[in-house]
């Protein structure tokens, strides 16, 4: 009969959901989203989940505030990151595959935001620095079973692992540490986005071969897989097929580490 928060508190270590049931219209003032904020209250098991029932909020001031201690982000140290991904680079000997991947990496905005994106909203990666994390580790296994299954073309499926999810760092806004979608990418989805934003790169690159654009594209395109999943079209060549394999396997492991962890941390019952 009168109003009341229903809040979720992050900070590096997780979250946790909890409603404010006095005085909601003066604390709705000081709970924005992506704000740091002061907060007591008491952990209680609601649904068999733990809750905070809250008792105090206080706003502070967020002028100095290492905004690293409250945001979730990779446990990969980011300078290693970025070198492995040079690595990889340096590794690619399709001139037009080399070219478009340096192209994207080091001279557009897109790429800038891709060294700290996360990977998704929810679910796996889904921290700063989670696409490059997921890209990166994508590119290893695909490096890996390029070399056993000889007839897929390497370069193709390690510049897939890289850029099939390049679409993410427009589909999702995370500047203030909340992790949302933004327009374009309710309206398009990251999968389109990508897919465009690749066409418009090579555009810029003189002689790139059509027919290398769209395998490309089309493992940006299908790489969820299955349309039931989110891909415009399923796989239809050698390297979209393992990449889609990849990306599912590489989400999967990165699930079963995120419980994983949390059993470590929560401890014996």
């Amino acid at each position: 009969g009168k109003p009341y928060l229903s809040l979720i508190f992050t900070d590096r270590s997780g979250d946790i959901s909890g409603p404010a049931w006095e005085n909601a219209e003066a604390l709705e003032i000081i709970c924005i989203p992506g704000q740091v904020v002061r907060v007591s209250g008491v952990v209680q098991t609601y649904r068999d989940k733990l809750q905070l029932r809250v008792g105090h909020i206080e706003a502070v001031d967020q002028t100095n505030l290492k905004m690293e201690n409250y945001l979730a982000a990779s446990t990969r140290n980011p300078a290693s990151m970025e070198s492995e991904l040079d690595q990889l680079l340096s590794e690619i000997a399709d001139p037009f595959l080399n070219k478009l991947l340096l192209k994207i990496f080091q001279e557009t905005e897109v790429g800038e935001r891709f060294q700290h994106a996360p990977a998704a909203k929810g679910i796996h990666h889904a921290y700063r620095g989670g696409l490059l994390e997921h890209s990166l580790s994508m590119a290893r296994v695909a490096s890996l079973l390029a070399d056993h299954y000889r007839t897929v073309d390497k370069d193709l499926v390690i510049a897939g692992a890289l850029l099939h999810d390049i679409g993410k760092t427009v589909e999702l806004n995370s500047e203030v540490g909340v992790i949302d979608y933004s327009d374009v990418g309710r309206l398009k989805g990251h999968v389109v986005i990508g897919s465009e934003f690749l066409a418009g790169v090579a555009a810029e690159i003189e002689d790139f071969p059509k027919e290398l654009l769209v395998h490309l594209q089309h493992l940006v395109l299908s790489h969820h897989g299955k349309q039931e999943f989110g891909s415009p079209v399923v796989p239809m060549t050698a390297e979209a097929l393992l990449l889609s394999f990849i990306d599912d396997m590489d989400a999967k492991m990165s699930l079963v580490d995120q419980l994983s962890a949390k059993l470590k941390a929560d401890g014996p019952t």
